[in-house]
């Protein structure tokens, strides 16, 4: 478990008070009948596909601020072929619309909970929710879904062009199947955030805050109890929010977490020689998968993971309030509707 990230359900004891709604066995995530084939055009106008040539880069790092437990290094020499990857992460207007033609329905929403910021809650709310014991400041509240971020009586209304949230990697991967995509590899996904800077330690270079100015949304403070929101924001913000890397790509530090396809592993380079990996991906089994770019609950002073470098892991069928993600492309036919105008 990442104190940063979003928790496993595992990581909460049911048997305690207060009650949360019975979770049912959760049901294997069947494509809907009505999914379409191929990719679904999409009617927010700005999400766009930007396609990358593709090619070698140094994957991983020795940042002296990395936790040795998350595998971040050594680096090494990696090849990835062309894709395309969206510009940001899935919307809350972009999830709605494949919830409307397809009917799905989350694993929150089949568990009948997520896990919230606990800032985000009431004093009542926080006062009797059921907490992560080794990252207290997670609730398991009862109706949390991608329609209702913090709980019953919240909304989405104002923040459609905000991240999607409360999904797992599952409801990642169907998404991304009705838009005929799928979830970008740890290699693609380091390679497109990097933006053709070699080992820099964020998308746009070495300095967190160049000249003073904010380029992620990340948190301020003193964390968890205060944060000051120098960046403009106290949880997520508009998926084009702050400028895009070298490759025209949004958010790839902060905002949200981003699941990737590989299952996790902290010994990536286990009896490799010293070639190029071409294409590398992780596990395809195991109980976790690979999460990149940190959220607006990263902080230095206990996570740093918001570096290009970084990587944690959740489970597949955990959900959170800073979890999202954003779909990769094979390279050919793509939909004139995904393309900026």
């Amino acid at each position: 478990m990442s104190c940063c990230a979003g928790t496993g359900r595992s990581d909460i004891a049911l048997g305690a008070t207060p009650a949360i709604p019975a979770i049912p066995a959760i049901q294997a995530i069947q494509a809907p009948a009505s999914r379409p084939v191929g990719r679904a055009e999409a009617s927010d106008g700005h999400r766009h596909v930007v396609d990358l040539p593709g090619g070698a880069f140094l994957m991983g790092g020795d940042d002296p601020d990395a936790n040795p437990m998350d595998g971040e290094g050594p680096p090494r020499r990696v090849e990835v072929s062309p894709f395309g990857i969206e510009a940001h992460a899935v919307t809350n207007d972009a999830f709605g619309e494949f919830v409307a033609a397809t009917g799905y329905r989350t694993e929150s929403e089949d568990f009948g909970w997520s896990f919230v910021f606990a800032r985000f809650l009431s004093r009542e709310a926080r006062a009797t929710a059921r907490r992560v014991p080794d990252a207290p400041w997670w609730c398991a509240v009862a109706g949390a879904t991608w329609f209702a971020p913090e709980g019953p009586g919240s909304g989405v209304a104002g923040r459609g062009d905000h991240p999607v949230v409360h999904v797992s990697w599952r409801d990642a991967e169907a998404y991304a199947a009705w838009r005929g995509g799928r979830l970008p590899t740890e290699a693609e996904w380091e390679y497109a955030a990097r933006g053709g800077l070699e080992q820099a330690r964020y998308p746009w270079g070495d300095e967190l805050t160049p000249g003073g100015e904010h380029r992620c949304n990340i948190w301020q403070g003193r964390f968890p109890v205060r944060n000051t929101g120098e960046d403009g924001h106290l949880g997520t913000a508009p998926v084009e929010t702050f400028a895009p890397n070298g490759f025209g790509l949004f958010q790839m530090s902060g905002n949200v977490w981003e699941m990737c396809a590989d299952g996790w592993t902290a010994t990536r380079w286990a009896g490799a020689d010293d070639r190029p990996v071409l294409d590398p991906v992780g596990p395809a089994g195991g109980s976790e998968r690979v999460m990149r770019g940190g959220s607006y609950l990263c902080h230095a002073s206990y996570c740093n993971r918001y570096r290009v470098a970084a990587r944690t892991k959740n489970a597949p069928d955990s959900a959170a309030g800073n979890q999202g993600f954003r779909i990769a492309f094979d390279p050919a036919p793509r939909p004139e509707a995904a393309l900026r105008p």
